[in-house]
């Protein structure tokens, strides 16, 4: 009678074992797909997030070219007409050296019209700030030259900028997808635990998955949310 009720007995703790370990498998199975739907969406949110970055960075680019190709042609502009101003100079000075006050004045108003009519208001600016007295030239002053081409200049490393921000969000959307593999192999693993039949194996399979899925969020959890991130943006779009 005691051999029965303990073989019973026996039996009731080795169906209550494999009960446990369902419900193990089935609750690891729930959580495991929610943080692969996780990790899927926030990797598929950084894929967004590179590709307006990337779209970003080729219109600064673009908009830097342009920019440096009007800067060109107003420098080149503003170089031919300083030139002219300074021959006029040197005509004036002879005219006044001669005594010849008219021929000088008449120079004098043709370099004034030329001042506002053809110079940039970057070159009358450096002119009146005393840039072009006794023919020194504004443009052998590196900065003044080089700020023709100060916002081309910023465009460009804007745009540089964002294309290293969208190759991180590349990189870290990569990440994600990473975590995305290793949530789907636990997923794998504890299928096989539903199949096998010895108890043993399947303890086994299920603490191995365990691993990967701690390890997994781990990982997960050590990566950065996208920019700006707000679940709750997300229920209250229109």
């Amino acid at each position: 009678m005691g051999i029965k009720i303990k073989e019973k007995l026996g039996k009731v703790k080795e169906f209550l074992k494999e009960k446990k370990m369902e419900v193990a498998v089935a609750v690891l199975l729930g959580v495991t797909t929610l943080l692969v739907a996780w990790a899927g969406w926030i990797g598929s949110l950084y894929s967004g997030i590179q590709a307006i970055n990337f779209t970003k960075s080729n219109n600064l680019a673009a908009e830097a070219n342009a920019e440096y190709s009007v800067a060109t042609q107003v420098y080149i502009s503003d170089l031919f007409t300083w030139n002219t101003i300074l021959d006029l100079q040197i005509d004036m000075e002879v005219a006044k050296e001669k005594g010849d006050l008219e021929e000088a004045k008449v120079i004098e108003t043709k370099i004034d019209k030329i001042k506002h009519n053809g110079c940039s208001s970057k070159l009358l600016e450096a002119i009146d700030n005393g840039g072009g007295k006794a023919g020194a030239s504004p443009f052998e002053n590196e900065e003044f030259a080089s700020s023709y081409f100060a916002r081309a200049k910023e465009l460009s490393e804007e745009s540089q900028r964002t294309m290293e921000e969208g190759k991180q969000d590349n990189l870290r959307g990569d990440s994600y997808r990473l975590v995305s593999v290793f949530y789907s192999l636990v997923l794998f693993l504890l299928g096989i635990v539903g199949v096998i039949k010895d108890y043993h194996s399947r303890k086994m399979i299920l603490i191995f998955s365990v691993c990967i899925l701690v390890f997994a969020i781990i990982y997960m959890l050590t990566l950065p949310m996208p920019t700006g991130f707000d679940i709750s943006s997300f229920f209250s779009a229109k």
